[in-house]
């Protein structure tokens, strides 16, 4: 449904304006994805799962009129209930209250919370589960999610001091993976160790003194791998209840960023063949 809108003052974008604000303070079960890539993305996730296997529903579009001439034809795959809301770039950058270069903003709600034990009890008997723990930036957050997705990861769990996968910068980062890859939060890195053990996870956990190579690791059928915050890692307590893996470097040097780790990582799981 393309409406044309040529004023920033227009009532019916009201959702849209301001985004940087409204990223800051939160909007609640709402989200905003910005960009092309993320919204094809999530045209094919509905298309393929359906409005309620997605999860997620989008409320509205607001697109530059450059954009909406050139995806005439995905915007016409769209439900045709759903309003695109069509204006000049000029505007569209009054209306969000910054430069917006990809022109196309997309104004989603999320589903409820997930409950983690239901959401590894859905997994196969084979899988691979990503735990952030204590993630707090969002540029990290989003590549966790695209690497995630990326090497068929079954779901992201993560804990309540970690930030919100669905922030804006957070989808974009992680090209509209944390919309389409299952996650859900629990309390803290022991609770999350007690849910991993109930349902036959192991859980490896990332650390430069790892009793453990990467390389080395043949993982078990069902496992997790948990990543700490940069800097601090993983708490003692919890390296304690498990499998420690390290991945070496240069010598005196001992530092990866925590989404290039969890590259890494998955990228091992997955070529051992244990990704569903």
């Amino acid at each position: 449904m393309i409406v044309a809108v040529t004023s920033a003052d227009d009532v019916r974008i009201a959702a849209f304006r301001d985004v940087r604000e409204r990223d800051l303070v939160g909007r609640g079960s709402g989200f905003m994805a910005e960009g092309e890539v993320v919204l094809r993305l999530l045209a094919r996730h509905m298309a393929r799962t359906g409005a309620a296997g997605a999860g997620h529903r989008l409320e509205a579009l607001l697109i530059s009129q450059r954009q909406a001439d050139r995806l005439a034809g995905l915007l016409a795959s769209l439900p045709d209930d759903l309003p695109a809301y069509v204006a000049p770039q000029a505007v569209m950058d009054d209306i969000s209250g910054f430069p917006i270069h990809r022109g196309v903003l997309a104004l989603g709600r999320s589903h409820p919370a997930r409950d983690a034990g239901a959401l590894l009890d859905a997994l196969g008997p084979r899988a691979v589960v990503v735990a952030a723990l204590g993630i707090t930036n969002h540029d990290n957050m989003g590549g966790i999610f695209r690497n995630a997705a990326a090497f068929g990861a079954g779901a992201v769990l993560i804990d309540r001091a970690s930030c919100d996968p669905l922030y804006r910068k957070a989808i974009r980062v992680s090209v509209g993976a944390s919309l389409t890859v299952p996650f859900a939060r629990v309390a803290d890195a022991g609770a999350l160790l007690d849910l991993l053990a109930a349902r036959g996870f192991a859980a490896l956990a990332l650390s430069p003194s790892g009793a453990e190579r990467l390389a080395d690791v043949v993982p078990p059928a069902r496992v997790a791998a948990l990543f700490g915050t940069e800097g601090p890692g993983l708490p003692a307590d919890i390296l304690a209840r498990t499998r420690t893996v390290a991945i070496p470097m240069a010598r005196d040097f001992d530092s990866l960023n925590v989404a290039t780790t969890c590259g890494i990582v998955l990228h091992h799981l997955a070529q051992a063949g244990r990704v569903d």
